[in-house]
Protein backbone atom coordinates (compact mmCIF):
# COMPACT_ATOMS: atom_id res chain seq x y z
CA UNK A 1 0.00 0.00 0.00
CA UNK A 2 1.38 3.21 -0.84
CA UNK A 3 -0.20 6.76 -0.09
CA UNK A 4 1.02 10.40 -0.41
CA UNK A 5 3.15 11.67 2.38
CA UNK A 6 2.00 14.30 4.54
CA UNK A 7 2.32 17.44 2.73
CA UNK A 8 5.52 20.07 4.53
CA UNK A 9 4.27 23.62 4.44
CA UNK A 10 6.49 26.65 5.64
CA UNK A 11 9.61 25.20 7.55
CA UNK A 12 9.28 27.74 9.94
CA UNK A 13 5.52 26.98 10.96
CA UNK A 14 6.80 24.80 14.39
CA UNK A 15 8.11 27.38 16.67
CA UNK A 16 9.07 27.08 19.84
CA UNK A 17 5.63 27.99 21.21
CA UNK A 18 3.49 25.19 18.86
CA UNK A 19 6.23 22.22 18.86
CA UNK A 20 4.79 19.04 18.61
CA UNK A 21 5.38 16.73 21.80
CA UNK A 22 7.74 13.64 21.04
CA UNK A 23 6.89 10.23 22.98
CA UNK A 24 9.04 7.53 22.09
CA UNK A 25 8.53 4.17 22.60
CA UNK A 26 10.67 1.23 22.67
CA UNK A 27 10.61 -2.70 23.51
CA UNK A 28 11.63 -5.99 22.04
CA UNK A 29 8.10 -7.60 22.27
CA UNK A 30 5.85 -5.37 19.51
CA UNK A 31 2.79 -7.04 20.66
CA UNK A 32 2.45 -5.22 24.24
CA UNK A 33 4.44 -2.17 22.54
CA UNK A 34 1.78 -2.04 19.77
CA UNK A 35 -1.11 -2.36 22.69
CA UNK A 36 0.16 0.77 24.20
CA UNK A 37 0.56 2.43 21.23
CA UNK A 38 -2.72 2.09 20.13
CA UNK A 39 -4.21 2.57 23.58
CA UNK A 40 -2.64 6.51 23.35
CA UNK A 41 -4.08 6.43 19.39
CA UNK A 42 -8.04 6.05 20.85
CA UNK A 43 -7.19 8.21 23.95
CA UNK A 44 -5.91 10.85 21.18
CA UNK A 45 -7.10 11.27 17.47
CA UNK A 46 -4.94 13.69 17.06
CA UNK A 47 -1.99 12.11 17.68
CA UNK A 48 0.42 10.59 14.84
CA UNK A 49 2.17 6.95 15.06
CA UNK A 50 5.39 6.68 13.44
CA UNK A 51 6.87 3.33 12.51
CA UNK A 52 9.70 1.78 10.91
CA UNK A 53 10.20 -2.08 9.69
CA UNK A 54 13.27 -2.92 9.35
CA UNK A 55 12.73 -6.68 7.94
CA UNK A 56 14.66 -5.63 4.88
CA UNK A 57 17.51 -3.45 6.14
CA UNK A 58 20.12 -5.70 5.25
CA UNK A 59 19.23 -5.31 1.39
CA UNK A 60 19.09 -1.19 1.72
CA UNK A 61 15.22 -0.76 2.97
CA UNK A 62 12.96 0.02 5.24
CA UNK A 63 9.05 0.88 5.70
CA UNK A 64 7.85 3.76 6.99
CA UNK A 65 4.19 3.39 8.19
CA UNK A 66 2.06 6.64 9.40
CA UNK A 67 -1.06 6.69 11.32
CA UNK A 68 -3.56 8.44 13.44
CA UNK A 69 -6.61 6.73 14.87
CA UNK A 70 -8.62 6.83 12.31
CA UNK A 71 -6.01 4.79 9.79
CA UNK A 72 -3.28 4.94 7.82
CA UNK A 73 -1.66 8.47 6.08
CA UNK A 74 1.08 7.27 4.64
CA UNK A 75 3.25 3.41 3.99
CA UNK A 76 6.21 3.57 2.10
CA UNK A 77 9.42 2.06 1.28
CA UNK A 78 12.29 3.71 1.84
CA UNK A 79 15.84 2.73 0.15
CA UNK A 80 19.07 3.90 2.20
CA UNK A 81 22.17 3.92 1.39
CA UNK A 82 23.70 2.57 4.33
CA UNK A 83 21.85 -0.25 5.63
CA UNK A 84 22.58 0.28 9.49
CA UNK A 85 20.61 1.60 12.36
CA UNK A 86 22.02 4.88 12.74
CA UNK A 87 21.89 5.72 8.97
CA UNK A 88 18.17 4.76 9.15
CA UNK A 89 17.62 7.34 12.02
CA UNK A 90 19.64 9.67 10.37
CA UNK A 91 18.29 9.82 7.16
CA UNK A 92 14.64 8.86 7.47
CA UNK A 93 13.28 8.74 11.14
CA UNK A 94 14.63 12.28 12.33
CA UNK A 95 13.30 13.99 8.76
CA UNK A 96 9.84 12.03 8.70
CA UNK A 97 9.58 14.07 11.94
CA UNK A 98 11.22 17.40 11.14
CA UNK A 99 8.40 16.89 8.35
CA UNK A 100 5.31 16.07 10.27
CA UNK A 101 6.28 18.79 12.55
CA UNK A 102 6.24 21.12 10.16
CA UNK A 103 3.12 20.15 8.50
CA UNK A 104 0.80 19.35 11.65
CA UNK A 105 2.22 21.51 14.41
CA UNK A 106 -0.51 21.10 16.90
CA UNK A 107 -0.37 17.27 16.30
CA UNK A 108 2.12 15.35 19.04
CA UNK A 109 4.11 12.58 17.65
CA UNK A 110 4.51 8.66 19.08
CA UNK A 111 7.53 7.07 17.47
CA UNK A 112 7.15 3.72 18.32
CA UNK A 113 11.34 1.38 17.78
CA UNK A 114 11.27 -1.38 16.01
CA UNK A 115 11.78 -4.43 18.32
CA UNK A 116 15.87 -4.40 18.57
CA UNK A 117 16.82 -0.62 18.63
CA UNK A 118 17.73 0.67 22.09
CA UNK A 119 16.15 4.27 22.78
CA UNK A 120 20.10 5.71 23.35
CA UNK A 121 20.88 5.77 20.05
CA UNK A 122 17.99 7.25 19.34
CA UNK A 123 18.72 10.12 21.80
CA UNK A 124 22.26 10.43 20.47
CA UNK A 125 21.58 11.07 16.87
CA UNK A 126 18.38 13.37 18.22
CA UNK A 127 21.35 15.50 20.07
CA UNK A 128 24.21 14.89 17.51
CA UNK A 129 22.58 14.95 13.79
CA UNK A 130 21.11 18.09 12.96
CA UNK A 131 17.44 18.23 10.12
CA UNK A 132 18.19 20.92 7.52
CA UNK A 133 21.07 22.11 9.45
CA UNK A 134 19.39 22.75 12.91
CA UNK A 135 18.84 20.52 15.69
CA UNK A 136 15.37 18.28 15.92
CA UNK A 137 14.82 19.74 19.17
CA UNK A 138 13.83 22.89 17.01
CA UNK A 139 10.59 21.36 15.74
CA UNK A 140 9.71 18.98 18.26
CA UNK A 141 10.18 18.84 22.02
CA UNK A 142 11.03 15.16 23.56
CA UNK A 143 8.72 14.10 26.43
CA UNK A 144 9.64 10.88 27.44
CA UNK A 145 11.29 8.09 26.70
CA UNK A 146 9.00 5.06 27.42
CA UNK A 147 9.96 1.19 27.61
CA UNK A 148 7.43 -1.56 27.30
CA UNK A 149 7.96 -5.01 28.99
CA UNK A 150 6.27 -8.05 28.40
CA UNK A 151 5.46 -9.78 32.30
CA UNK A 152 4.99 -13.08 30.76
CA UNK A 153 8.50 -12.79 28.87
CA UNK A 154 10.76 -10.23 30.45
CA UNK A 155 12.32 -13.14 32.94
CA UNK A 156 13.08 -15.33 30.54
CA UNK A 157 14.60 -12.74 28.10
CA UNK A 158 16.68 -11.21 30.73
CA UNK A 159 18.78 -14.86 31.60
CA UNK A 160 18.56 -14.99 27.71
CA UNK A 161 22.08 -16.56 26.62
CA UNK A 162 20.84 -15.83 22.99
CA UNK A 163 22.20 -13.80 20.45
CA UNK A 164 20.41 -11.64 17.97
CA UNK A 165 21.44 -13.15 15.34
CA UNK A 166 20.99 -17.09 16.74
CA UNK A 167 17.35 -15.36 16.63
CA UNK A 168 16.72 -14.24 13.56
CA UNK A 169 16.32 -10.73 14.48
CA UNK A 170 19.45 -9.09 14.24
CA UNK A 171 19.56 -5.48 12.81
CA UNK A 172 22.32 -6.09 10.50
CA UNK A 173 25.04 -8.53 9.32
CA UNK A 174 27.52 -6.95 11.98
CA UNK A 175 25.19 -7.05 15.25
CA UNK A 176 26.37 -9.28 17.58
CA UNK A 177 24.02 -7.70 20.49
CA UNK A 178 22.85 -10.53 22.73
CA UNK A 179 19.51 -10.71 23.47
CA UNK A 180 19.81 -9.72 27.18
CA UNK A 181 21.66 -6.71 26.47
CA UNK A 182 18.86 -5.20 24.21
CA UNK A 183 16.49 -5.61 26.99
CA UNK A 184 18.55 -4.17 30.02
CA UNK A 185 19.64 -1.06 27.81
CA UNK A 186 16.03 -0.26 26.44
CA UNK A 187 14.64 -0.78 30.43
CA UNK A 188 17.62 1.15 32.15
CA UNK A 189 17.88 3.92 29.67
CA UNK A 190 14.19 4.49 29.44
CA UNK A 191 12.37 6.95 31.66
CA UNK A 192 8.76 5.18 32.57
CA UNK A 193 8.46 1.54 31.97
CA UNK A 194 5.53 -0.14 31.13
CA UNK A 195 4.53 -3.18 32.59
CA UNK A 196 2.28 -4.95 30.49
CA UNK A 197 0.02 -7.94 31.60
CA UNK A 198 1.14 -10.40 34.06
CA UNK A 199 3.75 -13.20 35.07
CA UNK A 200 3.09 -16.50 33.98
CA UNK A 201 3.38 -17.27 37.83
CA UNK A 202 0.82 -15.20 39.28
CA UNK A 203 0.52 -12.08 41.43
CA UNK A 204 3.79 -12.93 43.01
CA UNK A 205 5.58 -13.04 40.04
CA UNK A 206 4.02 -10.03 38.76
CA UNK A 207 5.29 -7.96 41.92
CA UNK A 208 8.57 -9.57 41.25
CA UNK A 209 9.04 -8.55 38.56
CA UNK A 210 7.70 -4.74 39.44
CA UNK A 211 11.13 -5.18 42.00
CA UNK A 212 13.22 -6.19 39.49
CA UNK A 213 12.57 -3.32 37.29
CA UNK A 214 12.68 -0.98 40.62
CA UNK A 215 15.87 -2.04 40.69
CA UNK A 216 17.33 -2.16 37.67
CA UNK A 217 15.92 1.28 36.74
CA UNK A 218 15.19 2.95 40.22
CA UNK A 219 14.90 5.99 38.22
CA UNK A 220 12.26 5.43 36.19
CA UNK A 221 8.46 5.93 36.38
CA UNK A 222 6.72 2.11 36.40
CA UNK A 223 3.53 2.27 35.40
CA UNK A 224 1.86 -1.34 35.60
CA UNK A 225 -0.73 -2.28 33.42
CA UNK A 226 -3.12 -4.96 32.94
CA UNK A 227 -5.10 -5.25 29.45
CA UNK A 228 -8.19 -6.64 30.92
CA UNK A 229 -8.30 -3.49 32.70
CA UNK A 230 -6.80 -0.89 29.93
CA UNK A 231 -8.30 2.53 30.64
CA UNK A 232 -6.85 5.09 27.39
CA UNK A 233 -7.57 8.18 29.38
CA UNK A 234 -5.20 6.91 32.74
CA UNK A 235 -2.67 5.41 30.30
CA UNK A 236 -2.18 8.19 28.39
CA UNK A 237 -1.89 10.63 31.96
CA UNK A 238 0.82 8.63 32.82
CA UNK A 239 2.97 8.53 29.58
CA UNK A 240 2.46 11.54 27.70
CA UNK A 241 2.92 15.32 28.56
CA UNK A 242 4.99 13.84 31.72
CA UNK A 243 8.32 15.66 30.81
CA UNK A 244 10.53 13.27 32.74
CA UNK A 245 13.09 12.91 29.80
CA UNK A 246 16.31 14.85 30.70
CA UNK A 247 18.63 15.21 27.56
CA UNK A 248 22.02 16.22 30.13
CA UNK A 249 21.77 12.41 31.52
CA UNK A 250 24.76 10.50 30.55
CA UNK A 251 24.96 7.32 29.23
CA UNK A 252 24.52 4.37 32.00
CA UNK A 253 28.17 3.21 32.14
CA UNK A 254 29.26 6.50 32.60
CA UNK A 255 26.29 7.48 35.24
CA UNK A 256 28.83 6.50 38.31
CA UNK A 257 31.75 8.86 37.37
CA UNK A 258 29.08 11.33 37.02
CA UNK A 259 27.82 11.32 40.25
CA UNK A 260 24.13 9.98 39.00
CA UNK A 261 22.65 7.51 40.60
CA UNK A 262 24.01 3.69 39.74
CA UNK A 263 21.86 1.84 41.60
CA UNK A 264 19.48 1.14 44.98
CA UNK A 265 21.38 -0.81 48.06
CA UNK A 266 18.51 -3.32 49.01
CA UNK A 267 20.27 -6.63 50.67
CA UNK A 268 16.90 -7.60 51.75
CA UNK A 269 15.13 -9.70 49.52
CA UNK A 270 11.71 -8.54 48.09
CA UNK A 271 10.23 -10.63 46.16
CA UNK A 272 13.48 -12.40 46.16
CA UNK A 273 14.94 -9.73 44.52
CA UNK A 274 17.90 -8.04 46.17
CA UNK A 275 20.65 -5.51 44.67
CA UNK A 276 23.61 -4.70 46.10
CA UNK A 277 25.73 -1.58 45.51
CA UNK A 278 29.83 -1.90 46.04
CA UNK A 279 31.84 1.04 46.72
CA UNK A 280 35.66 0.72 47.87
CA UNK A 281 38.57 2.75 47.25
CA UNK A 282 41.28 0.24 47.31
CA UNK A 283 42.09 -1.45 43.93
CA UNK A 284 41.00 -4.76 42.88
CA UNK A 285 44.31 -7.25 42.07
CA UNK A 286 43.66 -8.18 38.83
CA UNK A 287 44.40 -12.16 39.31
CA UNK A 288 42.16 -11.95 41.93
CA UNK A 289 38.81 -10.22 40.70
CA UNK A 290 39.63 -11.97 37.15
CA UNK A 291 39.23 -15.83 38.81
CA UNK A 292 36.48 -14.69 40.63
CA UNK A 293 34.32 -13.16 37.68
CA UNK A 294 31.66 -16.26 37.80
CA UNK A 295 31.56 -16.23 41.13
CA UNK A 296 30.07 -12.90 41.27
CA UNK A 297 27.81 -13.50 38.56
CA UNK A 298 26.48 -16.48 40.19
CA UNK A 299 22.77 -15.96 40.53
CA UNK A 300 22.73 -12.28 39.16
CA UNK A 301 20.57 -11.13 36.52
CA UNK A 302 22.30 -7.63 35.87
CA UNK A 303 25.32 -6.37 37.28
CA UNK A 304 26.84 -3.12 36.03
CA UNK A 305 29.51 -0.32 37.07
CA UNK A 306 33.04 0.79 37.18
CA UNK A 307 36.20 -0.62 38.64
CA UNK A 308 40.11 -0.05 38.56
CA UNK A 309 42.47 -2.31 38.79
CA UNK A 310 46.46 -2.15 40.66
CA UNK A 311 47.58 -3.18 37.52
CA UNK A 312 46.03 -0.47 35.16
CA UNK A 313 45.98 2.53 37.82
CA UNK A 314 45.56 4.91 34.43
CA UNK A 315 42.48 3.49 33.29
CA UNK A 316 38.60 3.30 34.07
CA UNK A 317 37.19 0.00 33.15
CA UNK A 318 33.45 -0.35 32.62
CA UNK A 319 31.52 -3.77 33.64
CA UNK A 320 28.84 -4.73 32.11
CA UNK A 321 27.16 -8.24 32.81
CA UNK A 322 23.70 -9.39 31.45
CA UNK A 323 22.26 -12.90 29.90
CA UNK A 324 25.03 -14.58 31.55
CA UNK A 325 28.33 -12.66 29.57
CA UNK A 326 29.94 -10.05 31.06
CA UNK A 327 31.68 -7.38 28.57
CA UNK A 328 34.54 -5.01 30.12
CA UNK A 329 35.88 -1.95 28.66
CA UNK A 330 37.78 1.49 28.70
CA UNK A 331 35.73 4.45 29.47
CA UNK A 332 39.09 6.46 29.02
CA UNK A 333 41.36 7.94 31.85
CA UNK A 334 41.24 8.69 35.64
CA UNK A 335 41.06 12.34 36.27
CA UNK A 336 44.14 11.74 39.00
CA UNK A 337 45.96 10.84 35.97
CA UNK A 338 45.14 13.37 33.47
CA UNK A 339 47.08 16.95 33.20
CA UNK A 340 45.65 19.71 34.60
CA UNK A 341 45.03 20.84 30.37
CA UNK A 342 43.16 18.19 30.04
CA UNK A 343 40.20 18.15 32.96
CA UNK A 344 38.19 20.56 30.55
CA UNK A 345 37.66 17.74 28.07
CA UNK A 346 35.22 15.68 30.79
CA UNK A 347 32.24 17.49 31.91
CA UNK A 348 31.24 20.08 34.79
CA UNK A 349 29.65 16.86 36.36
CA UNK A 350 32.29 14.46 36.52
CA UNK A 351 34.26 17.50 37.44
CA UNK A 352 32.19 17.76 40.49
CA UNK A 353 31.89 14.24 41.91
CA UNK A 354 35.24 13.71 40.94
CA UNK A 355 35.92 16.85 43.67
CA UNK A 356 33.13 15.70 46.19
CA UNK A 357 34.83 12.14 46.32
CA UNK A 358 38.35 13.40 46.07
CA UNK A 359 40.72 11.21 47.74
CA UNK A 360 44.12 12.81 48.59
CA UNK A 361 46.11 9.77 48.06
CA UNK A 362 44.02 7.92 44.85
CA UNK A 363 42.08 11.13 43.58
CA UNK A 364 38.97 9.92 42.46
CA UNK A 365 39.80 6.13 41.70
CA UNK A 366 37.41 3.86 43.25
CA UNK A 367 35.27 1.13 43.01
CA UNK A 368 31.45 1.64 41.99
CA UNK A 369 29.65 -1.87 41.47
CA UNK A 370 25.64 -2.65 41.27
CA UNK A 371 24.65 -6.41 41.78
CA UNK A 372 20.81 -7.42 40.99
CA UNK A 373 19.78 -10.70 41.30
CA UNK A 374 17.32 -13.54 42.20
CA UNK A 375 18.39 -15.32 46.02
CA UNK A 376 20.87 -13.62 45.90
CA UNK A 377 23.53 -13.44 49.03
CA UNK A 378 24.62 -10.01 49.75
CA UNK A 379 27.10 -11.07 52.52
CA UNK A 380 28.90 -13.97 50.62
CA UNK A 381 29.20 -11.47 47.34
CA UNK A 382 30.64 -8.13 49.50
CA UNK A 383 33.03 -10.91 50.71
CA UNK A 384 34.53 -11.88 47.70
CA UNK A 385 34.30 -8.45 45.88
CA UNK A 386 36.07 -8.06 49.30
CA UNK A 387 39.14 -10.23 49.42
CA UNK A 388 39.72 -8.93 45.21
CA UNK A 389 41.01 -5.90 47.21
CA UNK A 390 44.77 -4.86 47.91
CA UNK A 391 45.64 -5.74 51.23
CA UNK A 392 47.63 -3.48 53.55
CA UNK A 393 50.70 -5.69 52.63
CA UNK A 394 50.25 -4.97 49.04
CA UNK A 395 49.27 -1.28 49.21
CA UNK A 396 52.43 -0.88 51.09
CA UNK A 397 54.31 -2.10 48.07
CA UNK A 398 53.23 1.14 45.95
CA UNK A 399 51.96 1.64 42.55
CA UNK A 400 55.14 0.95 40.95
CA UNK A 401 54.79 -2.89 42.24
CA UNK A 402 51.20 -2.98 41.12
CA UNK A 403 51.94 -2.21 37.62
CA UNK A 404 53.76 -5.72 37.09
CA UNK A 405 51.05 -7.83 38.94
CA UNK A 406 50.18 -10.77 36.88
CA UNK A 407 47.61 -9.29 34.80
CA UNK A 408 44.85 -11.68 32.98
CA UNK A 409 43.60 -8.49 31.13
CA UNK A 410 46.88 -7.14 29.99
CA UNK A 411 46.01 -5.20 26.79
CA UNK A 412 42.20 -5.41 27.06
CA UNK A 413 41.32 -1.92 27.64
CA UNK A 414 43.35 0.55 25.20
CA UNK A 415 42.89 4.30 25.61
CA UNK A 416 45.15 7.11 24.38
CA UNK A 417 48.58 7.81 25.98
CA UNK A 418 48.21 11.01 28.22
CA UNK A 419 51.30 12.93 27.95
CA UNK A 420 52.21 14.16 31.77
CA UNK A 421 52.65 17.77 32.24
Amino acid sequence: MTTSPLAPTDPGAAVAGTRPSLTVLSGLWPSATYAVARTLLVADPTLLLVQHDLADLRVGTVRRVVRDSAGVLEDERITLAHGCVPCTLREDVLPTLARLARARPNRDLLLMLPEVVEPEVVAAVCAHCPVDGAPITDLIRIDSYVTVVDAEHLLDGLVSTDDLKHLGIAAADYDDRALADVIVRQIEYADTLVLWGRSRAGAYGTSRLSVLLERMAPWATQVPVSDDQLDATALTRQLRGTLRHRPETPGLLTRGLEGYVLGVHEPDPDCGIVSVVFRARRPFHPRRIHDAFEDLNDQVVRSRGHLWLASQPDTVIAWNFAGGGLRLGSLGHWLVALPDSRWDDVSDHRRLAAALDWDPYYGDRHQHLVFIGLGLDPVSLCRTLTSCLLTDDELADGSDTWRHYDDPLTGCFPVAEVLRP
